[in-house]
């Protein structure tokens, strides 16, 4: 069986959570008999497919990128090229201008949509592409949500309840690299005791700014990894305001992030906007076995992490609530060890690569 899946980035240009879960799919497929293609757009198209970790990558040219959608014209043609060869063609929503390919030269297979998340942002837009937006929906043969939480809050899903199936997002424990002695002594000598973490892209829907006023009021340590375009601005409050418990790392590789994971009280994902639909890090947490601390927000972080199981869930945008959550796992460690054995039993049982991969191939051999 062949999928064809298409997303507007992916490997070697970026590797987001999007683009995480596409190769995890594709990745785990293979081993089910599932051939992937995966056709992205790319400022800089390889000349010719390539392969990587057994699935084949074609790119085209973006021509323009407005409003965070990539255009490009080649796309139509080799859309149609590729869509004719594939057994099931598998969209990841959302992307404007996928919606206008399909539409434009339609796959005349089974359509797969991975629905990642709402429109939350660019309210305007949603208004112009709602019509585009419903013809696309309606005319695929299955919606894949990736949290229960998220079909229930959804204005957009609730419309096509019918048709959409819950597949959460999967890890593969063994892409991650373990982190060897002497960086880990490196990362203990730096953080001596324990410490909060934060890891992703520091984005405007990540609430760091609340992270940063519980952390100045509970005096408790927090070290944040990730770099965005509210880096620079974040460094410049910390320094202003001189608070010497904050420590703002940028960009790490993954052997750094899976060290000061393991040397970690807890992760604090304090993401306050429905932007934030499911929450990647989370279940690097959970892997890694360590309590969380997140906000309820109406999507799928409070599906990965469960409040008084797996860890705490308080409102959004409540650097209150946030650091009495804080405060409560930083003086029970009884507590904070259980939530963490109850998140590796939970990622051990939901959030594996593999059983997201053996739910999509089940899928698609309902369609294909």
């Amino acid at each position: 069986m062949r999928v064809l899946h298409f997303f507007k980035t992916y490997w070697p240009d970026t590797f987001g959570g999007v683009e995480r879960t596409i190769h995890a799919i594709a990745k785990g497929c293979r081993s089910l008999g599932i051939e992937a293609q995966i056709l992205s757009l790319s400022p800089k198209p390889a000349a010719e497919p390539f392969e990587f970790d057994g699935h084949r990558i074609i790119q085209v040219k973006q021509d323009l990128d407005i409003a965070s959608t990539g255009l490009s014209l080649a796309a139509f043609q080799k859309f149609r090229e590729l869509s004719h060869q594939a057994d099931v063609v598998h969209f990841h929503f959302p992307w404007p201008f996928m919606d206008l390919v399909d539409l434009v030269t339609p796959a005349r297979k089974p359509v797969v949509v991975t629905y990642h998340s709402d429109i939350v942002k660019q309210k305007l837009l949603l208004r112009l592409y709602s019509p585009l937006m419903h013809h696309f929906l309606r005319r695929s043969d299955r919606i894949v949500a990736t949290s229960p939480n998220y079909l229930a809050s959804s204005p957009v899903l609730s419309r096509y309840q019918n048709k959409v199936d819950v597949i959460p997002i999967g890890l593969d424990e063994t892409e991650y690299p373990q982190s060897d002695p002497e960086r880990l002594a490196h990362w203990r000598n730096r953080f001596p005791g324990s410490f909060f973490l934060f890891v992703g892209v520091l984005r405007y829907y990540k609430g760091i700014q609340f992270l940063i006023e519980a952390a100045s009021k509970t005096h408790l340590p927090v070290v944040i990894v990730g770099g965005g375009g509210l880096e620079h601005e974040l460094k410049k409050q910390v320094e202003r305001e001189k608070l010497s418990n904050i420590h703002l790392l940028g960009a790490l590789p993954d052997q750094d992030k899976t060290a000061l994971l393991s040397l970690c009280r807890a992760l604090v994902f304090p993401s306050h906007l429905r932007s934030e639909a499911f929450g990647l890090s989370l279940v690097e947490a959970a892997m890694a076995g360590k309590p969380m601390v997140s906000c309820e927000i109406g999507t799928g972080t409070s599906f990965v992490n469960l409040n008084g199981v797996t860890g705490l869930t308080v409102p959004p945008a409540d650097p209150e609530g946030l650091g009495q959550a804080m405060q409560r796992l930083w003086t029970n460690q009884a507590e904070a060890d259980r939530f963490g054995e109850a998140a590796r039993h939970r990622y051990e049982t939901v959030f594996t690569a593999q059983k997201m991969a053996q739910s999509y191939a089940k899928l698609y051999r309902t369609l294909g």
